[in-house]
């Protein structure tokens, strides 16, 4: 028996086989530090575990509307006015499951086969997979340390073609924590308004978590006209911590919201509706704790990037948003471990630190540029002190 060609499109996520790895190692008692995680370690809102606990209490455990609860719509139109300036009826805002099955529906009800994807890279490790599963081609765009991992307006010109049919916009990104600028943002539109067939997916997950006073703009904000052909993405896995309640929403054209509405109808059905309670709460309620939570992710931020600039070989650029940095280490490929193994990959020293240092990272190859990993340092500055400096003597080591 063999399974279905789309699924053989496909592989798992290079980012959770990282995760259960750690998870598998821990549980043999070996000290391991697991920075590739992509979640807050801190704890969901008390106010927004309270307004859980009273929808299951008042019986609210029962199917909802197939694509979110009208109270959660509204929370969500609320949000997008207050915090991008976006306008969108409750026929616009799609609920589902979490961030990647907002991404899934939206390319699976729209991609036909040799519809063509703009990726930049590095990218999220799902976006090329859900496109060729959708039957699609990932085209990627590569912007490297030098561009600080954003693409450029002639760079996308001269990706888009007759077959485009998307263009994916992360900002802040995953895994890089670069975020683009309004001006930034503008450019991009620029060159998207002259191609008026290219739809633009604009993943906004990380909205709330940036440093140093920069101010967050999403695409169809700045440039309006862009609106009709728009689907912004965000969810409160990550500025709430509630990774585990699986809910990502977006705004877009309604033709496109009830299309994923259509496919969400025949796989899922709704989100789950105490999670749903949660996080009218969460959208709705008092937002002073994300300054807190935000200035605790800058100062680790400052640690990993002075610590991992520290090493020979390895260039960390300093993060604009998100929880992650991306270090390129190419003067380490071709040096040997203290074993007699020689580095050829990013792979093989995730590998090493993995070994070695007992310190598990993502290589850069799962999201589409290397040498490089990915680090997420959304943990204790105890720990991520001490991870570095295991990175360091690891690193040091290499002949």
């Amino acid at each position: 028996m063999q399974t279905s060609a789309a699924l053989q499109r496909i592989q798992p996520s290079a980012t959770l086989a990282m995760t259960s790895r750690v998870f598998e190692l821990k549980r043999q008692g070996i000290d391991v530090i697991g920075l590739g995680a992509g979640e807050p370690d801190f704890d969901t809102p008390d106010f927004v575990k309270e307004a859980a606990i009273e929808a299951i209490r008042a019986g609210k455990t029962k199917y909802t509307n197939v694509d979110g609860t009208p109270e959660l719509k509204a929370a969500i139109v609320a949000k997008f006015a207050r915090d991008n300036g976006l306008t969108y009826a409750e026929n616009q805002i799609s609920v589902n499951s979490g961030g990647k099955h907002t991404l899934f529906n939206a390319f699976c009800a729209t991609i036909d086969a040799g519809d063509e994807v703009i990726v930049p890279a590095p990218y999220w490790v799902s976006y090329p997979d859900v496109v060729e599963f959708a039957g699609g081609k990932p085209v990627f765009i590569a912007a490297g340390a030098d561009q600080n991992y954003k693409i450029k307006p002639e760079q996308l010109d001269r990706a888009i073609t007759a077959k485009t049919k998307w263009v994916v916009l992360n900002s802040p990104s995953n895994p890089t924590g670069a975020a683009y600028s309004a001006a930034e943002l503008k450019a991009l539109g620029e060159v998207l308004l002259r191609h008026p067939h290219v739809l633009i997916y604009a993943d906004d997950m990380y909205e709330h978590i940036l440093y140093d006073g920069f101010e967050f703009a999403t695409i169809a904000q700045v440039v309006p006209q862009l609106y009709d052909r728009t689907l912004t993405a965000n969810g409160v896995s990550k500025a709430y911590a509630m990774t585990g309640w699986r809910i990502g929403y977006a705004g877009g054209p309604a033709w496109l919201v009830k299309a994923i509405g259509k496919l969400q109808s025949q796989s899922t059905s709704n989100p789950c509706s105490i999670s749903q309670a949660a996080s009218v709460a969460a959208l709705n309620g008092d937002q002073s704790f994300l300054k807190e939570r935000t200035a605790a992710f800058q100062s680790r931020r400052d640690l990993v990037v002075g610590m991992l600039n520290q090493i020979v070989g390895m260039t960390c650029p300093t993060p604009e948003g998100a929880f992650y940095v991306y270090p390129e280490f190419s003067g380490l490929i071709g040096k040997t471990t203290p074993k007699g193994l020689k580095i050829n990959t990013d792979e093989e020293m995730i590998g090493y630190l993995l070994d070695e240092a007992k310190v598990a990272a993502v290589h850069g190859a799962a999201f589409g540029l290397s040498p490089a990993m990915r680090i997420s340092y959304a943990t204790s500055e105890a720990l991520l002190t001490e991870a570095c400096t295991r990175i360091q003597h690891a690193c040091a080591a290499l002949r």
